[in-house]
């Protein structure tokens, strides 16, 4: 019976000290939105290692992003593609950090992330990114207005 008591225990901790985890690397699970006159913001705390990491709609899918100024478009683990049920278009070849590798072109129908909804984003299907994140690039950004300042982004459509 100790034993028994023990392991509900460990599993209760281990069940606690993931959700703790969980928020360290997403601080921005539940998107925090403002809606006034001209437009629409968010505002996304830094993680512990100092990104942005949010939980945005992709498709209606939920995806882990991690905002990328440097990066040109969005680019998509080809895994997370294939959950939420990207089109694999042609191949391109683009510039990363490690060289220049192929991709597949992509349009992504609607992201969200918290009250910012954004139509028709050129996208890639990157099949040799692991990472558990979308990066969440220039071709999404550019057509939002943001600002950084004391570890804080802060995010903002225009009403259209």
């Amino acid at each position: 019976m100790t034993l028994v008591a023990w392991l509900l225990f460990l599993a209760i901790l281990t069940s606690l000290f993931s959700g703790y985890l969980d928020k360290e690397i997403n601080p921005n699970a539940d998107v925090i939105s403002r809606s006034g006159a001209g437009g629409t913001e968010i505002i996304l705390s830094q993680n512990r290692a100092g990104h942005y990491v949010a939980t945005a709609l992709f498709n209606n899918s939920p995806v882990d992003v991690m905002i990328d100024t440097g990066a040109t478009d969005v680019s998509v683990p080809a895994a997370i593609a294939d959950r939420i049920g990207l089109n694999r278009g042609p191949v391109m070849h683009v510039s990363t950090a490690n060289g220049t590798i192929p991709v597949y072109a992509t349009l992504i129908d609607t992201i969200q992330l918290g009250d910012i909804v954004l139509h028709n984003i050129r996208a890639s299907i990157n099949p040799y990114m692991d990472e558990q994140f979308v990066l969440l690039g220039m071709s999404f950004l550019k057509r939002t207005e943001f600002t950084q300042k004391q570890g804080q982004l802060i995010l903002r459509q225009a009403d259209n």
